[in-house]
């Protein structure tokens, strides 16, 4: 089964997808993201169509189970699995730049790929690392999801965005400005991107990566900004894995603005980690405030977080000469 259903209560669709239940867990002797494995040829960076696909280009037709009050819909769009690296074992602080700056091109390509369907309203880069945020497939690799709908967040943070820009100020913008001016939570910069805990940030740890040039997709960074985004997105990384001394798990989300929907020059291109971790051995759970009631609590206070990352880039740094 894979199909959309209708949520009435939100107003949005949710991707049921029974027959990713069966997909396998990683075996210990065989990998299929290695080129030694013999699914996939020699890389060094690669775009794989996921083999247990939420989303389809070919969905089936739903199952027979709408009537006049519940709706479902195909399964379009796409799931794409992006492998970092041929090395089973390397992460993403672990690649030289240069082949983060691969990465970065290969991430920009597969984003204009799906946005060039039409029916596709949202391209969404993503990250899961560790066991904590159910990895089954420990080899270095991303994923890209491209929806047929935009997701109920995804459409909070538009009205928010079109709200700021009615006032004659982008969000984002904005944000970024008001945190460079208080200083406390900005943990480190380049040319081109600033990296910050939020002021509002919801997991102890959860950094932003923000674009300084107001730009809406990543495939719109130039040379510069891509050769920098491959620097910030490495070193992020590197800082989080620091802290603890440890591969630190997280969830990396890029925010583009949605494609195939009209005016969209009020988003502004950025990236957000949620780390599942509150110390070195506690796990932040999304209990029921979370995820019942979205009201979210972080029981730490971004200020003395961001002191800590700040320790941890020195510390990545010292470690990466």
């Amino acid at each position: 089964m894979a199909e959309l259903r209708w949520n009435p209560l939100i107003n949005d669709w949710v991707m049921i997808a029974s027959h990713r239940q069966n997909r396998p867990q990683m075996p210990k002797d065989w990998c299929p993201f290695c080129p030694s494995g013999g699914k996939v040829p020699d890389y060094e960076v690669l775009e794989y169509d996921n083999d247990f696909p939420a989303l389809s280009q070919t969905p089936p037709e739903p199952d027979d189970v709408a009537n006049d009050f519940f709706k479902v819909a195909p399964a379009y769009g796409k799931c794409e699995v992006i492998l970092y690296s041929p090395e089973h074992t390397k992460t993403l602080k672990e690649l030289p730049q240069s082949h983060v700056e691969k990465l970065v091109g290969l991430w920009c390509e597969r984003f204009d790929a799906l946005r060039s369907d039409e029916k596709i309203k949202f391209v969404f880069i993503f990250e899961n690392r560790g066991d904590v945020v159910g990895v089954t497939m420990p080899h270095p690799h991303g994923q890209i999801y491209g929806y047929s709908f935009i997701p109920k967040k995804l459409q909070l943070e538009d009205e928010a965005y079109r709200k700021s820009m009615e006032n004659g100020k982008c969000l984002c913008c904005d944000m970024l400005e008001n945190e460079k001016a208080d200083g406390r939570r900005i943990i480190f910069e380049n040319d081109s991107f600033t990296v910050f805990l939020p002021f509002f940030c919801e997991y102890p740890y959860g950094i932003y990566i923000m674009a300084k040039r107001h730009v809406q997709y990543i495939s719109e960074l130039d040379g510069k900004e891509r050769s920098d985004l491959a620097d910030i997105v490495r070193k992020s990384a590197g800082t989080l894995d620091s802290l603890f001394g440890y591969n630190f798990p997280y969830m990396m989300c890029m925010y583009n603005a949605p494609v195939n929907s009209g005016d969209v020059s009020h988003h502004h291109f950025h990236i957000a980690f949620y780390p599942p971790m509150r110390s070195a051995e506690k796990q932040k759970f999304n209990a029921s405030s979370e995820t019942g009631a979205w009201a979210h609590c972080n029981p730490t206070a971004p200020e003395a977080t961001a002191q800590e990352l700040r320790e941890a880039y020195k510390r990545f740094l010292e470690s990466d000469r």
